[in-house]
């Protein structure tokens, strides 16, 4: 028999972090805990109020159901947590960990062992132009071929400007510019925004107009000038019918896919076999979990052999975060084997 229990934690921002949402400061998590015959294992459920499709009244009622039920197995609490994406991905990240010889190596491969490496984007939060610029300088210089750009905050001119500083420096064979929008553009406003950004040669945009506009976003992605990528759009769609329907009516040239926001592992393979299907490339994103959630995406990550840059930097950013052999070295995330984890709350 296996016996489980949850926990909150907050994670606290080194330094306040602007999106187009709003400034975010702390980032609330959850764990899952389960032991069998003195074996131990684990699992973040990566709840982001204000954005997961789960941040609901009753979250914390349903883990409890989670931990009284663990026994009916992974494939049923998996089926019946349809519409809590955050805690289907962190019960798969406890099952695995229970079952594993290491409760912190997933899926054992070169990147566990220190071997190989995957190459990830720099990410520049939304601030005033000097904060942006100073992050921007920061990332070149720690070694980023591959930077994101968080748009839609501040006025349009002044973030292309930014843009353009980057460019008149370093040519797209030199520096990737990746721009997210996380939905900020009005629909009608939006193609010739993309019109403007394509003159700096822009790897992709993500999410340039809010979720749920599919024909509109459908008609961008038929006349845009540059790659869209799919994100939030994702939130919310769970059967493979409506994952289906979305990428067809879209046709988006990239998705991108959050774990702890579409139901893990299992719920990110499905949305990888529809973009599959339509010939769209995908990359995989954390989304401001701990070390614990970082590196569970990171190891599975490394098994989809996506030579795309990945969206797996988050793991800096808090005060308190877990001590783990997970590293940032020269635009790439790697494993330190030489390091411990101190997954201690």
């Amino acid at each position: 028999m296996i016996k489980a229990n949850y926990k909150q934690y907050l994670l606290n921002f080194k330094q306040a972090s602007g999106t187009s949402r709003g400034i975010l400061r702390t980032k609330e998590t959850w764990y899952v805990f389960l032991e069998k015959e003195g074996k131990k294992g684990w699992g973040e459920c990566g709840l982001f109020r204000g954005l997961s499709i789960d941040d609901t009244v009753d979250y914390e009622e349903k883990l409890k159901w989670v931990c009284a039920n663990i026994n009916i197995g992974l494939q049923n609490l998996l089926s019946k947590l349809i519409e809590y994406p955050s805690i289907q991905f962190g019960i798969e990240q406890a099952f695995l960990s229970l079952e594993s010889a290491n409760p912190f190596e997933l899926f054992p491969s070169e990147f566990t062992k220190g071997e190989k490496e995957i190459s990830i984007n720099g990410l520049i939060w939304m601030g005033d132009k000097s904060f942006m610029q100073q992050q921007i300088k920061e990332k070149l210089q720690q070694g980023f071929t591959t930077i994101k750009m968080k748009i839609g905050a501040i006025d349009f001119d002044t973030e292309l400007e930014l843009l353009t500083s980057i460019r008149k420096e370093f040519s797209s064979a030199e520096i990737e510019l990746r721009v997210d929008a996380n939905g900020a553009f009005k629909p009608e406003k939006a193609l010739d925004k993309l019109q403007r950004l394509s003159e700096l040669t822009i790897h992709s945009i993500e999410q340039p107009i809010k979720q749920g506009q599919w024909q509109e976003m459908a008609s961008l992605c038929e006349k845009t000038p540059l790659p869209i990528a799919l994100d939030e759009e994702l939130i919310g769609v769970f059967s493979i019918e409506d994952k289906q329907k979305c990428i067809e009516t879209i046709q988006p040239q990239y998705v991108i896919l959050k774990p702890s926001l579409i139901g893990g592992v299992n719920g990110s393979n499905e949305w990888i076999e529809m973009a599959t299907k339509y010939n769209a490339d995908t990359w995989i994103t954390s989304a401001l979990e701990s070390n614990i959630g970082l590196n569970a995406i990171a190891q599975w990550t490394y098994t989809l052999n996506n030579s795309l840059p990945q969206g797996l930097g988050t793991g800096s950013l808090f005060t308190n975060n877990f001590e783990s052999p997970l590293e940032v070295k020269k635009g790439n995330l790697l494993y330190n084997t030489s390091k411990n984890w101190n997954f201690k709350i």
